[in-house]
């Protein structure tokens, strides 16, 4: 019906244009509202998982060009415009899963005690295991899923570094 409406308003002849614009904007807005909601509605929730961030809110960072170079070391970190930095300490209970996500900029994994079992969205069948004491980076927009699969929790400390104002995650559906 509103779909008749629509194109008899937008039909040759028509004289009034306040209300085709009207009604236009109404339902580009309504596609907008309804494309978010089907992206939540999709998206996979976690689950047993708590966040603390230690810096209580996020760190404001500047432009940075900075490296370190070594004989048989290199590591570089160049960024434009402002970052946020989050500090965050995520403790998984057995069993427990961050839910299928990514990320706008880059995240630095630690895994302070327990393991972690990744599954990246590209390949969701096969895991990937951090010890602690071990580590791993996820890039910008790679969708995965981090699990505990062990018995003790889990505790990662994470440093999300993304773009200034942008959100530390993003919820995706299942892959």
């Amino acid at each position: 019906m509103l779909l008749k409406k629509t194109v008899g308003l937008f039909a040759k002849g028509a004289t009034n244009t306040k209300p085709r614009k009207q009604l236009l904007a109404g339902v580009l807005v309504a596609c907008a509202f309804g494309g978010i909601a089907m992206r939540f509605a999709w998206a996979t929730m976690g689950s047993g998982v708590t966040a603390v961030v230690l810096t209580g809110v996020p760190v404001l960072l500047d432009e940075l060009n900075v490296k370190s170079e070594g004989e048989d070391y290199h590591v570089s970190l160049k960024t434009k415009g402002f970052t946020d930095a989050h500090f965050v300490l995520y403790t998984i209970v057995p069993g427990g899963h961050t839910g299928w996500h990514s990320h706008p900029g880059i995240c630095l994994v630690t895994v302070k005690s327990g393991q972690a079992t990744e599954y990246h969205g590209d390949d969701p069948l096969t895991p990937h295991d951090y010890p602690a004491g071990t580590g791993f980076a996820e890039e910008a927009g790679q969708v995965h899923l981090v699990r505990n699969e062990g018995n003790a929790n889990l505790e990662l400390v994470v440093l999300h570094l993304v773009p200034f104002g942008a959100p530390r995650r993003i919820d995706e559906p299942a892959p």
